[in-house]
C-alpha cells in the first residue's frame, strides 16, 4: 500500500480516535476527492504506530487492483482471506458503495467482531436504507469537508495574508491540489475534471438520469446564485424563461441528488422566535467554491456570494448544524447551533454605509437572548469591535478560529 505524500488531516484524526478499537463501524462522507481516502491513509498509519502488530485489511475501490471486488461475496472472501488470528484486524474499505451489498458483508465482520471497520463513501444514501436499517445505530458518522482556510495554508505553506486567502476563494481546497503545479491552468483542469466525475460518475450514472443538460444548467443556476433564497418553482420557471422545460419535482429530485453527492448542500430557513422549519425556500451553498468557479468563472460581483459561502463552509467543518434564520420579515444569515449552543452570524464583503451597518447589526441586535452574534467582514479589524453588543469579526479570521471555538 503505497502512501502518496500529504499532510495529515489532523482535524479529523482527532474525531476519529476516540473510536479507534471500538466495536461500531466508522463512517467517513465526503464529495468526492475532499480528502477522504488521505485520511484513511493518515489513520493506517496512526493505528500502526499505537498497534505495531496491527493487521490491516485495506481496500480502495477506486484502484484497479481491487476491480474484483464487485459484491458482499467478494468482499467477504477477501476479508476471510486477509484476515489474522491473536492480533488486531482492522477493515478499512474506500469508496464501499461501489461494492454491491456490501452492507452484508459489514454486518457479518461486526457482529462476529471480527475486525475494527472503517468504510468511506460519496454518497449519502450510504446511511440510509437497507444499511440503516441492518446496523441498528451501529455506526458513526465523520463528515469530511475540503480544506479549511487553516489547512490550506499548512498545506501549501503559506502565510495568512489577503492574498492567501483571495487564492483560497478561487482556488477551493481539494486537497488534491497539493500535487498541481504549473499555475491557474492545471488547476482549472483538475478541478474540471473532479467535476465532471462528480456529476457523470456519482449523479448521472447513479441516478440514471436521461437529460444531463437539465442537470448542467441547474448547477450553473445555483452557481449564480448562491446566498439567495430560491424553490424548485422558481428554479423550474428560470429554466423554462431559458427553453430549458423541467418541473418543479423533476428539479427537486435534482438538487436531491447533489446534495446526497455533497456536491452543494441545503439550508433551510428557521424562524427564530418559534423554532419553525420552513419547508419552501432554502438556500443551497457548494461544499467546495472552487468547483463552483469552475462551474462559472469567478467574478468580482460574484464576492459577496463566495463569501457567504466560505463562512457557511467553515460553520459546518466546525460541526454546527446550519440555518438561515428569519424574524418577522428580517432575516439572519446564519443559526448555527451545536451542543446545546447557539451562534448568530451576518456575512458581508464590506459595510459600506450606514444602511448596511444598520440592516447587519439592527437584525441581530433584534433578537432576543443572550447567544453570541457576530458580523462578519472582510474589513480588516485589529482589535475587539464591539456594536450593540454584537461582535465585528475580519472574516479569515472568524474562519481560523471557528474549529477550535470562537
Amino acid at each position: 500500500m503505497n502512501q502518496p505524500v500529504m499532510k495529515p488531516r489532523n482535524l479529523y484524526l482527532k474525531r476519529i480516535e476516540p473510536h479507534i478499537r471500538k466495536n461500531y463501524i466508522k463512517v467517513l462522507t465526503g464529495l468526492r476527492r475532499s480528502g477522504k481516502s488521505y485520511l484513511m491513509l493518515n489513520l493506517v498509519e496512526k493505528i500502526n504506530a499505537t498497534d505495531p502488530q496491527a493487521n490491516i485489511i485495506y481496500i480502495n475501490k477506486e484502484h484497479y487492483e481491487f476491480d474484483n471486488i464487485r459484491d458482499y461475496h467478494d468482499l467477504q472472501a477477501f476479508f476471510d482471506n486477509k484476515a489474522k488470528s491473536g492480533v488486531n484486524n482492522y477493515f478499512v474499505v474506500d469508496e464501499i458503495q461501489e461494492i454491491e451489498e456490501f452492507q452484508k458483508c459489514v454486518r457479518n465482520v461486526l457482529s462476529k467482531n471480527l475486525a475494527d471497520i472503517y468504510i468511506s463513501g460519496s454518497n449519502a444514501d450510504l446511511l440510509s436504507g437497507e444499511l440503516a436499517t441492518l446496523l441498528s445505530g451501529r455506526y458513526v458518522e465523520i463528515r469530511v469537508h475540503p480544506l479549511s482556510y487553516v489547512e490550506f495554508t499548512e498545506f501549501f505553506g503559506l502565510e495568512y495574508s489577503d492574498g492567501t486567502f483571495n487564492r483560497y476563494l478561487k482556488q477551493g481546497g481539494l486537497p488534491g491540489l497539493l500535487h498541481v503545479s504549473g499555475g491557474e491552468e492545471p488547476v482549472n483542469d483538475y478541478r474540471k475534471g473532479i467535476l465532471s466525475t462528480v456529476l457523470l460518475k456519482d449523479i448521472v450514472a447513479r441516478y440514471n438520469i436521461r437529460n444531463i443538460s437539465v442537470l448542467e444548467n441547474l448547477v450553473r443556476y445555483l452557481a449564480g446564485n448562491i446566498g439567495s433564497l430560491v424553490s424548485a418553482k422558481n428554479i423550474s420557471d428560470y429554466l423554462k424563461s431559458q427553453r430549458v422545460a423541467v418541473s418543479p419535482n423533476l428539479v427537486l429530485d435534482y438538487l436531491d441528488h447533489l446534495c446526497k453527492a455533497f456536491f452543494v448542500n441545503k439550508v433551510q430557513r428557521k424562524e427564530i422566535a418559534g423554532k419553525k422549519i420552513f419547508e419552501i425556500g432554502e438556500k443551497y451553498y457548494f461544499e467546495d467554491t472552487g468547483l463552483r468557479n469552475t462551474v462559472i468563472a469567478f467574478r468580482p460581483g460574484d464576492i459577496a456570494g463566495i463569501l457567504e459561502n466560505v463562512v457557511f463552509n467553515h460553520l459546518r467543518i466546525a460541526d454546527y448544524e446550519v440555518f438561515v434564520g428569519k424574524k418577522d420579515h428580517k432575516e439572519v444569515d446564519f443559526i448555527a447551533e451545536k451542543d446545546g449552543e447557539t451562534i448568530y452570524v451576518q456575512v458581508s464583503y464590506l459595510l459600506a454605509g450606514e444602511n448596511v451597518v444598520e440592516r447587519k447589526f439592527g437584525n441581530l441586535a433584534s433578537i432576543p437572548d443572550n447567544y453570541k452574534k457576530f458580523v462578519v467582514t472582510m474589513d480588516k479589524v485589529t482589535a475587539p469591535n464591539t456594536y450593540k453588543g454584537i461582535e465585528h469579526k475580519y472574516l479569515p479570521d472568524f474562519c481560523r478560529e471557528l474549529p477550535d471555538g470562537i
